[in-house]
């Protein structure tokens, strides 16, 4: 695996690891679920993937500058997010990409050396 860190800036928050219910995010250390977008990582109060609401994604949906789409990671395994919920996240204005944890956390390390305007919202493995 090619190390891609190199190439994004240094003031952008970059998923250095993650596992046993804590994710390292620029060398820092957080324990249970997180949202992390270009510029912070906060908190993320949902703990369940089958329990997630339109409301578990104020902040993402906030944020400024916008972000293009929001990278789901759904914990050990890529789970459905319900429809009905698919589309009030839609008619938000937000895009989101379900994948297992690992996979959201790597795509959006890829992403973010591209310069896209990524996010992600992360359930622990």
């Amino acid at each position: 695996m090619a190390d891609i860190t190199p190439i994004i800036p240094s003031d952008r928050q970059v998923i250095d690891g993650y596992g046993e219910g804590q994710f390292c995010v620029s060398g820092q250390w957080r324990t249970g679920a997180v949202v992390v977008l270009p510029d912070r990582t906060e908190p993320w109060r949902p703990q369940d993937f089958a329990a997630l609401t339109a409301e578990d994604f104020t902040a993402v949906i906030q944020a400024e500058p916008r972000v293009e789409f929001l990278l789901l990671g759904s914990g050990t395994r890529m789970q459905l997010l319900p429809k009905a919920l698919r589309q009030s996240l839609r008619d938000a204005g937000l895009v989101v990409e379900v994948m297992d944890t690992g996979a959201a956390c790597r795509t959006y390390n890829v992403l973010l050396a591209e310069g896209r305007r990524v996010g992600a919202a992360l359930l622990p493995v």
